[in-house]
């Protein structure tokens, strides 16, 4: 039996496209159209098996548009077909009773096959938001994105010199340990204060205990002073 879809983007080229890949696909588009106000009187007066429905409209956006036809007492499938990827979007459009979240990008074979699942009842997410999903149901924290360390900026030999710093070794002691100059380690230690934003040895080796790099702050880098 020919599905009957209601297909509501403002997108022209978008719908025409669609139409054309669901009629490929034995499935009819009994209405296209490019505002949400329009999308709900023909829903209302059409009753389609499914309503595809993009996300992001003027006027009227999706969201809005499936909370009125919900409460309008409509109950087919309504399947969000977007663009948008956030985890906001697609937990609001579940809760308000879309029954799919597709995104525009999906390739048109798999686009098919969820439209087909979801006339058949079943409440499809695109695959890649699907472990998103997964996380929210669970209470599972969003990620927090790797944020910059104060040290990234640093060279490993830079590096190398500020640990040393913070266990308390003087310019003369570093230059040793390392086979360089006292200039050379110098050089390095006013390049670590620029990096760091920080203005004296001991600023910079209190920075580097916080974070680990050494275990205490010996007595001999504190009364070191501002030199560098």
């Amino acid at each position: 039996m020919t599905q009957r879809v209601l297909l509501i983007d403002d997108h022209t080229l978008f719908r025409e496209g669609l139409q054309e890949l669901l009629s490929r696909h034995d499935i009819e588009t009994v209405g296209a159209v490019g505002d949400g106000e329009t999308g709900i009187r023909l829903a209302r007066e059409l009753l389609p098996d499914v309503i595809l429905l993009d996300m992001r409209m003027p006027t009227m956006n999706g969201l809005e548009v499936l909370r009125r036809l919900r409460q309008g007492g409509l109950r087919m499938p309504i399947v969000m077909l977007t663009t948008s990827t956030e985890e906001g979007d697609l937990i609001e459009c579940l809760r308000n009773g879309a029954q799919g979240y597709l995104l525009k990008e999906m390739e048109p074979g798999d686009l098919v096959d969820a439209l087909e699942e979801i006339i058949e009842g079943k409440t499809v997410v695109a695959p890649h938001l699907a472990q998103l999903l997964v996380r929210v149901v669970q209470g599972q924290p969003e990620p927090v994105p790797d944020q910059p360390g104060p040290f990234d900026a640093l060279t490993p030999r830079e590096g190398e010199i500020l640990s040393l710093l913070a266990e308390g070794q003087s310019n003369k002691v570093i230059a040793r340990n390392l086979g360089i100059s006292d200039g050379t380690v110098k050089l390095h230690v006013k390049a670590i204060l620029r990096k760091l934003g920080v203005h004296s040895r001991v600023e910079a080796a209190v920075l580097a205990v916080q974070h680990g790099l050494s275990s205490s702050l010996p007595r001999a880098v504190e009364s070191s002073g501002g030199h560098s």
